[in-house]
């Protein structure tokens, strides 16, 4: 639940503390570089998948 509410503020953090420093941290910050909501919505799929 908390990894779910901080990927509406930093969604590459989120994502790094979920799966570990991979590609997918590099591809959520640079969403969230490109456009915050881009970020967001890729954070929430990668946390919430299993």
């Amino acid at each position: 639940m908390l990894l779910i509410v901080l990927c509406f503020f930093v969604p590459w953090l989120a994502v790094l503390i979920k799966k570990g420093p991979t590609m997918e941290v590099v591809w959520a910050f640079l969403l969230q570089l490109l456009g915050h909501i881009p970020g967001v919505i890729y954070g929430l799929v990668k946390v919430t998948e299993d």
